[in-house]
């Protein structure tokens, strides 16, 4: 019981230094109105995209967004639907369509709405040199993590669509890199926005990272994308592309009543990240909010009504905003594909507002 305490405490401890907390932590008497927001763990992204919408939200008196790690996964949806502190949260498309159709948590389509449709996820598999095709995982243990975890149900339904039958480990991803590099086991699995903090911090020595084959079935559930040098210098070497497959996520309400406090609270948040959304675009931010469109739909579930109807009242806004993050996405794309010198930030806006200036028939 005394150790269990001290791990609590250890993990209070180190979220602290971070700047987040552990979810289900109680929120200290205020008279700020606090949002809790449910993360993954810290081998993601989902920490810093929080960390970049709390500093959007916080304005030190009135409104205060609270970072909380969660396990991700199905425990995700499971805290969101409770509450218990839980106000939204990061959820994968994919875990959210798997949850729906298993009827793991009755009428979530009702319960649950999305803010915003947000950045990709991508499939990551490490594995020793001798692995050189998923095909040759056959009958090979593969760590996915947490068996109702995001990777697990990922992993899970892409072997299948791969036609390969793997054995699959449960265990955390920093536990099982180790396992690997000791020839343990034959690959792990983890899914998580590039470059994941997790590969970037890991002794990947004498490891690499094993292509995805893009099959009619693949690409029809997911999205094709991949890796290079620039992502993971340690991994992979210049001039080379690895394929792999991303996963769309999403900002997800949990149940509140129109009209009561907390929907109110909900509504204000969404009022300053949608109307603010471009500081998220700057420097110092992460890259993946590039990627965010703030009137794409998420296909079968509804839209978190606040968000509806801001994107009602500011088409026009909302469509400049989702052009310039079309227009940056495509220099980005352009740049990987070049050997020339990258542009910076202030180079790349310049060439959007010029480009505006051009569609609006306006000359330079």
């Amino acid at each position: 019981m005394a150790g269990s305490f001290m791990v609590r405490a250890i993990q209070v401890a180190v979220c602290l230094l971070m700047g987040v907390m552990p979810a289900r932590a109680a929120d200290a008497p205020s008279s700020t109105d606090i949002v809790g927001l449910e993360t993954g763990g810290s081998s993601g992204i989902t920490i810093r995209l929080a960390e970049d919408l709390a500093g959007l939200i916080d304005d030190g008196a009135t409104r205060r967004l609270l970072p909380l790690v969660g396990h991700g996964g199905l425990s995700n949806i499971a805290d969101l639907l409770e509450g218990r502190g839980v106000d939204m949260a990061f959820l994968q498309l994919d875990v959210l369509d798997f949850a729906r159709a298993q009827k793991l948590f009755p009428d979530l389509e009702t319960k649950l709405s999305y803010i915003a449709k947000l950045n990709y996820v991508e499939f990551h598999l490490l594995a020793r040199p001798e692995i050189t095709a998923i095909g040759d995982l056959a009958g090979q243990v593969v760590s996915v993590g947490p068996r109702s975890g995001n990777t697990a149900i990922t992993a899970t339904q892409l072997f299948r669509l791969l036609k390969v039958s793997p054995i699959l480990g449960n265990e955390d991803p920093g536990v099982a890199i180790d396992k690997l590099r000791r020839g343990e086991i034959a690959a792990v699995a983890f899914v998580g926005g590039k470059p994941a903090p997790l590969l970037r911090l890991a002794d990947t020595a004498g490891l690499h990272l094993v292509p995805v084959p893009m099959t009619q079935e693949v690409v029809a559930a997911y999205v094709p994308s991949r890796f290079n040098a620039t992502d993971y210098p340690g991994l992979i070497s210049r001039d080379t592309q690895v394929e792999t497959v991303a996963v769309a996520t999403g900002l997800f309400a949990g149940p509140v009543a129109a009209g009561s406090d907390e929907y109110r609270k909900l509504a204000n948040v969404v009022d300053t990240f949608f109307t603010q959304f471009q500081t998220l675009l700057a420097p110092g931010h992460h890259g993946k909010w590039a990627e965010v469109n703030l009137s794409s739909q998420i296909a079968g579930w509804q839209r978190f009504t606040p968000a509806d109807e801001w994107l009602k009242r500011n088409a026009a806004v909302a469509a400049g905003q989702d052009l310039r993050t079309i227009f940056l996405r495509f220099l980005e794309e352009r740049e990987k594909a070049s050997t020339g010198p990258q542009m910076s930030r202030e180079q790349k806006d310049a060439l959007f507002d010029q480009f505006r200036r051009w569609q609006s028939g306006q000359s330079n």
